[in-house]
């Protein structure tokens, strides 16, 4: 008997703030740079790429171009497209001094 899945969708659990900065730091503690690129994209997808555009001042195509699987956005657009997300980057140090 196979057993039935369906795919696993995280933007239906992106429905806060606090949620979407938890997510997005998960994958920046993972390090990997197309993972963290394609969490951006999943929230950036969720919250809606038109009103990300809008808030961004770029175009809706380059976003979804720059956010696809393929894509390697700029620094300035990926730090556009956090604050657009209503988050921010933080440094702390990677390990305490012994």
């Amino acid at each position: 008997m196979a057993i039935e899945t369906r795919p696993f969708d995280p933007s239906a659990y992106l429905d806060s703030r606090e949620a979407i900065a938890a997510y997005i730091d998960a994958a920046l503690e993972d390090g990997d740079p197309a993972f963290i690129l394609d969490t951006i994209g999943v929230v950036a997808r969720a919250l809606g790429m038109s009103q990300l555009a809008r808030e961004t001042g770029l175009a809706r195509e380059a976003l979804y171009r720059s956010l696809s699987d393929t894509g390697n956005p700029e620094f300035t657009t990926v730090l556009r497209v956090l604050k657009a997300l209503g988050v921010r980057l933080k440094a702390e140090p990677a390990r305490a001094d012994a």
